[in-house]
């Protein structure tokens, strides 16, 4: 399975990460469990969730995700076969959110706590907090990694002024973020190519994209307005179906059908063949779907698949 370093950082990371915000929502801990034990079966190591998943279901805090996880490590003892990360800053409940170096500091000890580990191999900035210095956030994450709490640092849902402003900073001797996590995929491009895809190449950063199959959009499960209802997920990508959407899932079909492969993945290929991609954000909650999907990994497009989605 190939590996890929995240960044300048020492982390080495699969081509695929598995998105930990099914777990304790869409996946119960057996099925997540099943689904984190066939990951690890397939070859990949990267693991992606926050502290926030998965709050937003009915009787949940937050937390799910990292407690689940947490079970999981210390029931199959494979804490060094993966490359952990979670996020920091999304609001937990009233006044628990943010950058600052105290949040910072209390929001790490309850991710560990619930994550059973003594260490987070990528702690991420989840939401940016423009009420905080970019220094004081890098500067407590510069204390976390020398107390060997932090191995590396990430961002996700930053501006690119405020990435590059924190990127600066880290030029004058604190820790820099390694990682971006945009929103990234076929038919969300623009926004990713013209204001990111410039500041990872010049700084060398690595890149995890979420919504890497465009809320299922880009599985081809979507084609006409009655698709919409198959799922509560329909109606988000009706967006799609109007102009450019239509383009490339018929791009999608050709490709697939050279390569005797699925939508999704020649979706997640593309993203993997992308040279500032380090490794698609990708979830399952089911073995079958996650096997499926994992196949992206070894499907190689050559120029003239890529030359098909311009």
């Amino acid at each position: 399975m190939e590996r890929r370093k995240l960044g300048n950082s020492e982390l080495e990371v699969s081509t695929l990460c598995f998105g930990g915000n099914v777990f304790g929502w869409t996946a119960d801990q057996n099925t997540s469990f099943r689904l984190l034990d066939t990951f690890i079966d397939l070859g990949f190591n990267f693991i992606d969730t926050a502290d926030v998943y998965s709050r937003w279901v009915p009787g949940n805090q937050g937390g799910e995700s990292e407690t689940i996880i947490g079970n999981w490590l210390k029931n199959t003892k494979k804490r060094d076969k993966i490359v952990l990360a979670t996020k920091v800053g999304s609001e937990m409940g009233p006044g628990q959110k943010g950058l600052s170096k105290d949040y910072v500091r209390k929001a790490v000890e309850a991710s560990l706590r619930r994550l059973q580990t003594d260490y987070i191999d990528l702690y991420q900035s989840h939401y940016d907090d423009l009420s905080t210095p970019v220094e004081e956030t890098l500067q407590v994450y510069a204390d976390l990694i020398a107390e060997g709490k932090v191995r590396v640092i990430g961002a996700s849902n930053f501006s690119p002024e405020r990435l590059r402003e924190a990127l600066e900073a880290s030029e004058r001797g604190l820790p820099r973020y390694e990682s971006l996590q945009p929103e990234y995929n076929l038919v969300e491009r623009e926004h990713y190519e013209k204001n990111f895809e410039p500041i990872v190449e010049q700084y060398k950063i690595g890149v995890i994209s979420y919504y890497s199959l465009a809320s299922g959009f880009l599985s081809g499960k979507y084609r006409t307005e009655a698709d919409l209802k198959k799922s509560p997920r329909g109606e988000g990508v009706r967006k799609y179906l109007e102009g450019r959407g239509r383009d490339v899932l018929a791009s999608l079909d050709k490709v697939a059908e050279k390569h005797n492969a699925t939508p999704a993945q020649v979706s997640l290929a593309w993203l993997i063949a992308r040279p500032s991609v380090t490794a698609p954000i990708v979830s399952a909650t089911s073995i079958e779907q996650l096997e499926d999907i994992a196949k992206a990994a070894s499907l190689k497009l050559d120029e003239s698949d890529l030359a098909a989605f311009g």
